[in-house]
């Protein structure tokens, strides 16, 4: 008899236990039996108080983050500056070689980090290699191209400090924190609150017998980040995170003058205008699901031309119907390889309920249930916590009063706006003042060239969706999206580095102008 979905199994080898006793024996400096250890002035310190923490994937315990308070921190903060005033004396053929061979160690235990990820954050095996893998080969596309970047320029007067969402831990946080010390600089980061510790502590463990200067500590958002933003001794804020924290963190560093990188959230959105080309757009639909949406660059809001809805529906339905979920460990039988999932958990339960609670309340208040997945279409262990999963959900017009009208629900849940003009269509597409991407899929070249600058996105792609990018691509933000320097190819470095005049203006969006590269 064929398998069931009732008779799926955790892979055996997979297990947290097993992932967890792996970290013990890869790096015993940085994780204790019941503990993982904060990281600063070059050393792991049994400090701070950890937390209760549970995985996402099925509710099992998971180390959780041993948080420093105020104090604490600033101890570690000014341990760096003293890291960082050595580190950036170093020569940079020997910052090249110490990166090398960190991301030679992170390469060796690809595997190990991914499955923490899925783990963690609940990222299916897949997209958890790819994070890895993104890092690993970003970072080394610096290393080679390191020494043309940084030419003429320094590093900056003091460490850089990191404070970013839990969904990318490597190829966002990890990613940024080893370039910023290939061009001189000591690194501090903050390890998000919700998930992505074991992670994070493993890849530093690996980077810091090597060498680097990194700093990596725990800790409540709002004590932590108080000293990893005012703190006199940063040089550069990089922050990645939601508009509320982000536009405190951007008061505080405009007050002070100092150096910053604020990534925040936007609505992005796909505008469907004049387009025929459906059997090109389908396939797009379902990768559009790839981790829940819980990315800064996914579209959640399509905004459709009236006249081709019936056309978009015959291609969009079954796309979204098609799309896989559930335990991103589980398979039929034990030698099984993992499960190629599109998405897994949402981050924990609260923000599950959370969007369930928005796609219910926008419901009650007019908005039209296109599609509505169950969690019974899902891949389960039999008995296991399912409290953080979403099925897939398409809304047709969210009433302007719902959070799903106007904000990113980061979460597996699509809108659709229908509009009749173009004026229309350009306004629903920059309703949340300000996005990272955006997509136009419209037949007529010259139509998308007179549109696509209208669109207050960084990216605009043309019937295709824009990414945050790799290596020499270049990412930011319009509008409440984005604060501060550019990043992405050079000026990534450039945003962590002094040039030879003290005026340099940036490419970014800066308190008193906004430069485009």
């Amino acid at each position: 008899m064929a398998p069931t979905l009732n008779t799926l199994v955790l892979r055996p080898g997979a297990e947290w236990d097993t992932a967890w006793r792996r970290c013990l024996d890869t790096a015993p400096e940085a994780f204790r039996d019941d503990r993982v250890l904060n990281l600063w002035n070059g050393a792991w310190h049994a400090d701070g108080r950890p937390l209760p923490a549970v995985t996402p994937v099925d509710g099992t315990p998971v180390a959780g983050p041993p948080r420093l308070d105020g104090e604490a921190a600033h101890r570690a903060v000014r341990a760096a500056l003293d890291q960082h005033r050595a580190w950036r004396e170093v020569p940079l053929a020997d910052r090249r070689a110490r990166v090398s061979a960190a991301l030679d160690a992170l390469e060796e235990h690809r595997d190990l980090l991914a499955l923490l990820l899925v783990w963690e954050i609940g990222k299916p095996w897949r997209l958890a290699r790819a994070d890895v893998d993104r890092a690993i080969d970003g970072v080394r596309w610096y290393v080679d191209g390191i020494a043309g970047m940084t030419a003429g320029r320094v590093p900056l007067a003091g460490p850089v400090s990191n404070i970013a969402s839990w969904n990318y831990p490597m190829s966002v946080l990890v990613h940024a924190m080893l370039v910023q010390a290939l061009a001189g600089n000591a690194v501090i980061a903050k390890t998000p609150t919700d998930g992505g510790l074991s992670c994070l502590t493993l890849a530093c463990a690996l980077a810091v017998r090597e060498g680097l200067p990194l700093t990596l500590v725990s800790g409540s958002g709002g004590e932590l980040s108080e000293v990893l933003v005012r703190a006199p001794e940063i040089g550069c804020v990089s922050f990645v995170g939601g508009r509320d924290t982000g536009a405190r963190v951007a008061t505080a560093v405009a007050d002070l003058g100092k150096r910053h990188i604020l990534e925040q959230e936007g609505l992005n959105t796909w505008g469907i205008w004049n387009f025929s080309d459906w059997d090109t757009f389908a396939p797009q639909i379902r990768k559009s699901f790839d981790y829940g949406k819980q990315r800064c660059t996914a579209y959640p809001r399509f905004v459709v031309q009236r006249s081709a809805f019936a056309d978009f529906l015959a291609v969009y339905l079954p796309a979204v119907r098609s799309v896989r979920f559930g335990h991103p460990l589980a398979t039929e039988w034990p030698a099984d390889d993992l499960p190629d999932l599109d998405f897994g958990p949402l981050i924990n339960a609260a923000k599950a309920k959370e969007l369930t609670d928005q796609v219910a309340e926008a419901i009650d208040r007019g908005a039209v249930p296109l599609h509505q997945g169950s969690l019974a279409d899902g891949r389960f262990l039999a008995g296991q916590d399912r409290s953080a999963y979403v099925p897939p959900v398409t809304l047709l017009n969210p009433p302007p009063s719902s959070p799903l009208h106007h904000a990113e629900p980061f979460g597996p849940v699509d809108t659709i706006v229908l509009v009749d003009t173009e004026a229309e269509l350009l306004a629903a597409m920059n309703a949340s003042n300000g996005a990272l991407v955006a997509t136009l899929s419209c037949d007529d070249p010259e139509t998308f060239g007179r549109l696509a600058p209208q669109i207050r996105a960084f990216k605009v792609g043309h019937g295709k969706p824009r990414s945050r990018g790799d290596r020499d691509e270049l990412f930011g933000g319009f509008g409440a999206s984005w604060r501060g320097a550019f990043v992405g190819g050079e000026l990534l470095v450039k945003a962590v580095t002094q040039g030879p005049s003290a005026e340099e203006r940036l490419p970014g969006n800066f308190p008193d102008y906004h430069l485009m590269p």
